[in-house]
């Protein structure tokens, strides 16, 4: 049984698969006469190539029974795709390489106030979050042919600290 562990979400450590969208880091910009404040450029949204729909969506996850078992991974071959929690809640998410090499999955606990953006082409699996009814913005590529997923033989199990 090979059993992973989360580390804490970092740019560095997740810079091979997408990129973690959170302002630390940022440079805001004053707008609105000085009543709001943005920051440009935090994530790289890549699915429009072929003519296809951005689209944005609401999730409304549950956490899953501990420890988790991993039993299927997922990819976007045609474009990234962002998650961003609405409440400030940690989450989980659970990237690799190749879902068929447990050595190569890398598990990390991201803050209420990070999200991700999967690059397109990486092995992640689905939104995994510790509340009931966590929210999250996500934006993607309206296609039916931008999934692949797979079942693994055997699942790996996540443990939470």
């Amino acid at each position: 049984m090979h059993t992973l562990t989360p580390r804490p979400l970092t740019k560095a450590a997740f810079a091979d698969f997408g990129d973690v969208v959170e302002t630390d880091g940022a440079q805001p910009i004053e707008i609105n006469q000085g009543f709001a404040r943005r920051c440009n450029g935090l994530a790289a949204i890549d699915v429009t190539s072929g003519g296809a729909d951005v689209n944005i969506s609401l999730f409304e996850a549950k956490p899953r029974p501990q420890p988790i078992e991993i039993k299927l991974m997922e990819r976007h071959p045609l474009g990234s795709q962002l998650f961003m929690p609405l409440q400030d809640r940690p989450w989980l998410v659970l990237v690799c390489d190749d879902p068929r090499d447990p050595a190569s999955y890398h598990a990390f606990t991201a803050s209420g106030r990070q999200g991700v953006n999967y690059a397109r082409n990486v092995w992640h699996h689905p939104l995994l979050v510790f509340d009931e009814a966590s929210r999250f913005m996500v934006v993607d590529r309206i296609s039916p042919d931008n999934l692949e997923e797979l079942w693994l033989d055997e699942p790996l199990f996540l443990s939470i600290p």
